[in-house]
């Protein structure tokens, strides 16, 4: 099993080291656990895992879950620094990780159990947020390590998956397409990415494309998890460093023929009643 190490500066999360007679030095201080979150549908891992943790001083559970809309719940309201998520807790693990991460406190790290993980999946997790993958059948002393390591900012992946990692990376420098081919924005997408790097807010954006606030909210989620950023700024800073913009009409300067895209027919007069974005003509129309 091996770890990459992502951020050697941070200092481990455990109790100080006692001197003399056990009572800690004047520059020592104890450190609080690393608190976790475990999301598993069956109750024998729950329980294993719990007296796995709670023989170590350093590793403290503060809520167990067997759901999705529990963990989803449970994620948003309980400061937590590790979530071990099973991914059979849902149909579409990979979206369901995302929507985790995005619920959580900030600074929460997930780890992710599965019975078995392919090179596909392994690469998505990463790069969706997920910080280590663990099959069912590790060992209880590795499971402490890689809880440990991932609450330290480390990345914790088998050889097989460090391998997999490193290729798909080789693999798409060597073979890099126009980003825009290669990820299928759409157009409203495109939209969406043109008005957050002009610096508009969503309720902006939704009243120039003609939709709601939560649908662009819902689209902003989908467009982080194409390009693998994590916020508005990174999502602005992508796109133009990509270029993904060229030949992009601003929203604030479309005229009554709606927006145009190098390689996008214009519509004719007939067609533009109905198909020009409501809000775009003060029509709005939301979804």
């Amino acid at each position: 099993m091996s770890s990459m190490n992502t951020n050697s500066s941070a200092s481990e999360r455990m109790m100080a080291r006692p001197v003399g007679m056990g009572h800690p030095g004047p520059n020592e201080t104890k450190r609080v656990p690393v608190r976790i979150i475990v999301a598993d549908s069956e109750a024998i891992f729950r329980v294993g895992m719990g007296k796995i943790f709670a023989l170590e001083k350093d590793l403290e559970v503060v809520a167990q879950t067997d759901t999705l809309a529990q963990t989803f719940n449970v994620v948003s309201s309980t400061p937590a620094d590790v979530i071990l998520f099973e991914a059979g807790l849902s149909p579409n693990p990979a979206e369901s990780v995302s929507e985790v991460i995005r619920r959580s406190q900030p600074g929460t790290k997930i780890i992710v159990i599965s019975h078995f993980t392919g090179e596909e999946e392994t690469v998505d997790y990463l790069r969706r947020g997920v910080r280590g993958i663990l099959t069912r059948s590790v060992s209880p002393d590795l499971l402490v390590r890689c809880v440990r390591k991932v609450s330290v900012g480390e990345t914790w992946l088998d050889n097989q998956g460090v391998n997999w990692v490193i290729e798909a990376y080789r693999t798409q420098a060597e073979h890099g397409a126009s980003p825009k081919q290669q990820l299928r924005l759409s157009e409203k997408e495109m939209l969406i990415i043109g008005g957050v790097t002009q610096g508009l807010k969503n309720k902006d954006i939704a009243l120039e494309v003609g939709t709601t606030e939560q649908v662009v909210k819902n689209y902003l989620r989908k467009i982080y998890d194409k390009l693998g950023v994590s916020d508005r700024l990174e999502l602005a800073l992508y796109s133009m460093h990509r270029r993904l913009l060229d030949g992009y009409v601003p929203l604030s300067d479309r005229d009554a023929s709606g927006v145009h895209f190098p390689g996008v027919p214009v519509p004719g007069p007939e067609a533009r009643q109905s198909d020009t974005p409501a809000g775009a003509n003060g029509n709005s129309k939301k979804q």
